[in-house]
């Protein structure tokens, strides 16, 4: 087996990296060690590391345990890793599972709630971070994965959740009363995930863009209007729902002074340019919430039919809006960072990594 590596980014200046190299962990009785295979890199997982401290995403991956102090982050990423070894007689050598992963060659994990469909990791440090991040899915039980379909899952599927639960939420309060729903960084992979899932289903859907992505979001179909950010001000004024997923202030104050009280609501999806924006919005999405009352509603298995109905109805679309850039390596998970970090990716774009 291979020695293991670890990629970081420094907590307070996210451009400043590290790859370190390590010996393949040994395993205590109830852990089992993955092999990470197949990752994606996308703004999201930029997303993480800027929220980083105040949503505890640096917490799912330790850094001390690997060589590194504090200072360092481990960015998680979604993909596809290997069981290699297992103390676990439920947990297999050989099973491939999609889930979320540290930016590093293995990580151990402690099983727990197995049944066919995969695991939960159980490790102490997990104990109190948001559920839907603990789950590792087997592809031999996943209602959405085909092998063929990889590269569009490690890109998607984490967006995709988002997007699916985004829609359900605002289709699931009438659309608040909007007669138009407002998309900020409307080229975004989660946003026109989401304009894909709304289209056709209630209010006009209007993407804002920069000036490069108009021709891109244009063409995709699933906005009715899709504008340039310098012009709001053709906005219709009539009651309006913003989901806001760009974070720019400027963005939300133009908005502000076009429709006034007709801006029914204002709602936080995250934030692509790195300024928080959850502070002047009127509330914040976060999908794990959305999640819960799902699966509550429809139970586990419901909740599996519905996004692997609208994921096969995405993915019969998306692959002809992507150019899928496939890297190899540590070296390559380093220069896609810095690339996506920088907001050097296109829209068409999607960085995956071999390891």
């Amino acid at each position: 087996m291979p020695a293991s590596w670890t990629f970081a980014v420094a907590r307070d200046e996210l451009s400043r990296t590290t790859l370190v190299a390590g010996g393949t962990p040994e395993l205590s009785d109830g852990e089992a060690l993955l092999r990470v295979d197949r990752v994606g890199l996308t703004a999201n997982n930029v997303t993480y590391a800027v929220l980083g401290e105040s949503m505890r995403y640096w917490q799912f991956f330790p850094p001390e345990p690997r060589g590194l102090g504090p200072q360092w982050g481990l960015p998680p990423l979604w993909g596809f890793a290997e069981v290699v070894a297992s103390t676990v007689p439920q947990v297999e050598a050989g099973q491939r599972v999609y889930g979320y992963l540290p930016p590093a060659g293995h990580l151990v994990l402690r099983p727990d709630r197995v049944d066919a469909s995969g695991f939960r990791d159980a490790s102490a440090h997990r104990a109190g971070l948001a559920s839907p991040y603990n789950g590792y899915r087997s592809t031999t039980a996943d209602p959405a994965y085909r092998a063929d379909q990889e590269d569009l899952l490690v890109l998607f599927r984490p967006l995709f959740l988002t997007s699916f639960m985004l829609a359900d939420q605002v289709l699931d309060n009438d659309c608040y009363g909007a007669a138009s729903l407002v998309v900020s960084s409307a080229s975004s992979k989660t946003a026109y995930a989401a304009a894909f899932e709304l289209h056709g289903r209630g209010p006009r859907l209007v993407g804002l863009t920069s000036p490069g992505n108009l021709g891109f979001t244009r063409a995709l179909g699933c906005y009715d209007e899709v504008l340039p950010y310098d012009e709001i001000g053709a906005l219709e004024q009539v009651p309006t729902a913003y989901l806001d997923l760009s974070g720019a202030p400027a963005t939300r104050a133009a908005l502000r002074r076009r429709l006034g009280d007709r801006l029914v609501r204002d709602i936080a999806v995250g934030l692509t340019n790195q300024i928080p924006n959850a502070d002047a919005a009127e509330e914040v999405f976060f999908a794990p919430v959305q999640l819960r009352k799902r699966r509550l509603d429809w139970g586990r298995d419901g909740l599996d039919k519905r996004f692997a109905e609208a994921w096969r109805r995405f993915a019969e679309v998306v692959d002809g809006w992507l150019d899928v850039e496939v890297g190899a390596g540590p070296a390559a998970l380093r220069t896609a960072w810095h690339e996506v970090l920088a907001g050097r990716t296109p829209p068409r774009r999607g960085h995956v990594v071999q390891l």
